[in-house]
């Protein structure tokens, strides 16, 4: 789809069709539209920055990172991150992707609630994790126009609530394996929705640990 604004389609190939249908198919609307926008801001900050990278796998990793918040895609003992990654892998290797791409895809999507690192690595996952940044924390607002901002959204709308819901919708998606929150973001939202969550505390696992010393 062509959103009217340089650089804002949708590659137009045979493997984003089936991404977007099989996306569509398995998030609920305000994670596969959050999705999109997050392709969407992510290919603008590509443009602003200078980074070149194939749509396709920037496509791929914006529709996918969510995917691990899924009852279909969640497991028992994955971060969320993880389970979206291999979902990714498993899908882009049924479609005989090279291990190489593939590869990036998976780094995007598991990093892409890591802060400070992946804005050092490939534009793939430079620009996954600039998109998410941008749709969900606003951290880099003010670097895309009022056009651009207003474009994206109104393709791909924000829910009134959408600051709260998707807080709600990280919580739904990892509540059942708090663990894998220990030493990231998730951890915080477990503590905002949950009185009883006990986030892991690094210091107590080293002192805890069986080193003498």
């Amino acid at each position: 789809m062509s959103l009217m604004l340089p650089g804002l389609s949708v590659p137009d190939s045979k493997l984003a069709a089936e991404i977007t249908e099989l996306v569509r198919d398995t998030e609920c609307p305000l994670l596969f539209h959050h999705s999109c926008r997050v392709y969407h801001f992510g290919a603008l900050a590509g443009q602003h920055r200078g980074l070149r990278c194939d749509p396709e796998l920037l496509y791929a990793g914006a529709m996918f990172h969510d995917m691990g918040l899924t009852r279909k895609h969640s497991s028992a003992d994955e971060r969320f991150e993880v389970d979206g990654a291999n979902a990714a892998r498993d899908f882009l290797q049924s479609r005989h992707i090279s291990a190489s791409d593939i590869d990036l895809v998976w780094t995007a999507i598991a990093l892409h609630t890591t802060p400070g690192i992946p804005q050092h690595m490939h534009p793939v996952i430079a620009l996954v994790t600039a998109g998410v940044e941008m749709d969900v924390l606003g951290l880099t607002y003010n670097d895309y126009s009022d056009e651009e901002r207003e474009t994206i959204v109104r393709a791909h709308p924000r829910t009134a609530h959408f600051k709260e819901d998707i807080i709600q919708a990280f919580y739904d998606g990892i509540k059942h394996k708090p663990d894998t929150t220990f030493g990231n973001v998730k951890a915080d939202v477990l503590a905002d929705k949950d009185p009883h969550f006990h986030r892991g505390n690094f210091c107590s696992v080293i002192r805890a640990s069986a080193w003498p010393s």
